[in-house]
């Protein structure tokens, strides 16, 4: 059993010798008229999208998805982006919405629960993927971190799929579809290892937000499912059941966000008496503060 771990390390890392290279090499690939996909929210490359903006000026038609983009993006800064690409958002955060007004942006409309259907059976495929993903683990695989999503379908059909590594992303398990194996990646990035993006708490609860809150909560029973946004509201409702004697409550939801670390925290988080993932804590994203990469 040793030996065969041992030999199957030293594949994987010939395998990476093989694939590193730098970000102004990788990004060679992409020409013009090509699609991409930048990865979602916080797997947005950093070093893979300047290395972009460097090579933008000599391209032209280039369509790019992504969404929830948590910082500016260097393509954005280049002279005429509109005469070079066009950025179609899935989910537009603020930046993307001043995109629209700089003419290189559009909302792409689609139910976010459909998006891996729609990669796997209504798209022919994606020339270059490019995403942030944590450092590869001992059996060959790079995590998606938390922001999974749709990731696994977007990946499948790809032509060209470029990672680069940040050691600062955390691992999120789910047990299938959070991350992909070396063999399916064709070049490895290092990156400058960047904090990774906040999209920050939400406003702070008004008084009105705390009032219905307490509305809320009152009604919520021992063992319920949760799902919970960001926001004034969301924050108060989540404050509030962490300090409520509810107990044994499941989560189920898109985003993962701060008003969960504190519920999880003060021990009301079991996911006993969901009716699927029973014992997990279920979503699709998270963004927020830091605090979420606590747990």
């Amino acid at each position: 059993m040793e030996f065969i771990f041992r030999r199957t390390y030293y594949v994987i890392h010939a395998r990476i010798s093989k694939k590193l290279t730098t970000a102004d090499e990788a990004v060679k690939v992409v020409k013009s008229g090509d699609r991409l996909e930048y990865g979602w929210c916080v797997t947005t490359p950093v070093a893979l999208d300047e290395a972009l903006a460097k090579r933008m000026p000599d391209l032209e038609n280039i369509q790019i998805h992504g969404g929830i983009v948590m910082r500016p993006l260097a393509i954005t800064q280049i002279e005429n982006p509109a005469d070079h690409f066009t950025w179609n958002s899935w989910h537009m955060g603020g930046l993307e919405r001043k995109w629209i007004n700089e003419g290189f942006s559009f909302y792409a409309p689609i139910r976010y629960s459909e998006l891996p259907s729609y990669y796997r059976d209504c798209l022919p495929g994606t020339d270059v993927v490019m995403m942030q993903v944590a450092p590869m683990d001992a059996h060959g695989y790079f995590n998606f971190g938390p922001s999974a999503s749709h990731t696994a379908a977007m990946l499948e059909k790809a032509k060209c799929v470029i990672v680069e590594v940040n050691e600062n992303m955390p691992r999120c398990l789910g047990g299938f579809e959070e991350g992909i194996h070396i063999s399916k990646v064709d070049m490895i990035v290092e990156g400058n290892n960047p904090a990774i993006d906040e999209l920050g708490g939400g406003e702070a609860a008004t008084e009105v937000d705390q009032a219905v809150a307490r509305l809320i909560v009152d009604q919520i029973p021992d063992g319920a499912c949760l799902q919970l946004g960001i926001g004034g509201m969301p924050n108060a409702v989540g404050s509030l059941i962490a300090e409520s004697d509810l107990k044994d409550l499941g989560v189920h939801t898109e985003m993962y966000v701060d008003a969960f670390v504190d519920i999880a925290k003060a021990g009301k988080i079991t996911g006993a008496h969901k009716n699927i993932d029973r014992y997990r804590q279920t979503y699709a994203f998270a963004a927020g503060t830091k605090n979420y990469m606590i747990i």
